[in-house]
């Protein structure tokens, strides 16, 4: 685990520890896992915090679920099958109802955020976008979409508008759910344009520019949701 792994909330602490498991091979490909019960002593979680983590690494391609059998470390990486999409909201909203959301309400905030970004946040905002590229070439899916959500959120919260900040708190563990779930089945290349998506984003921010950097959100915002298989294209 890493130094600072103390100081996250549990739930986030023990999706990091599972995946450490699996990517060091403690925890082998196409492996079942012990019972939540067993897994929860031995990572001196509760089940809930537990069950919490699974989901998530489900969500993000990492396991899988099989009806009267358990949950198994699924294979990864070139020639494995292709996760199913997983979506935990489905009896509330549908996923493109959410993606059609965050390019709405994220591409207006972007905008609006453009015209009063400090440097200090624009640091911020780099920042995690480097964060975004490292994890990911590094393998570390968990904190990629942390850095992912952290990108995302710093966009928001330097949006003048309090209300849609307001709104977008609210929202907020939807939009999350919404930002895992093409993980599984995002291409090396797909990726490749995601990243510079959001470096787009930067300089359009850094640039001052509010319908440029509006553009950008909305362009990021549609190609990701491709892969979720929603078309946000104009018709």
């Amino acid at each position: 685990m890493h130094e600072d792994d103390s100081k996250l909330p549990v739930t986030e602490m023990v999706t990091r520890r599972i995946q450490e498991m699996i990517r060091s091979g403690e925890i082998p490909k196409n492996s079942k896992l012990p019972s939540q019960r067993i897994l929860a002593q031995q990572l001196g979680v509760s089940r809930t915090s537990l069950r919490e983590a699974l989901l998530t690494l489900e969500t993000l391609g990492l396991l899988r679920t099989l009806p009267a059998r358990g949950t198994f470390v699924r294979e990864t990486g070139p020639g494995a099958a292709q996760a199913a999409m997983t979506w935990r909201y489905d009896a509330q909203f549908s996923l493109s109802e959410v993606f059609e959301t965050r390019a709405m309400v994220e591409t207006e905030m972007c905008r609006l955020a453009a015209a009063v970004v400090t440097p200090a946040r624009l640091d911020e905002i780099s920042d995690a976008a480097r964060m975004f590229e490292g994890a990911w070439r590094s393998g570390d899916l968990v904190a990629h979409v942390d850095a992912d959500l952290r990108f995302h959120s710093l966009i928001a919260e330097t949006c003048s508008n309090s209300m849609l900040r307001m709104l977008y708190r609210s929202i907020h563990a939807v939009l999350t759910e919404s930002q895992r779930a093409p993980i599984p089945n995002t291409a090396v290349s797909r990726m490749e344009a995601s990243i510079s998506e959001h470096q787009a984003i930067v300089r359009a921010l850094r640039s001052h520019n509010p319908s440029v950097a509006a553009e950008a959100m909305r362009r990021h915002i549609e190609n990701t949701a491709a892969i979720a298989g929603v078309d946000l294209r104009p018709v």
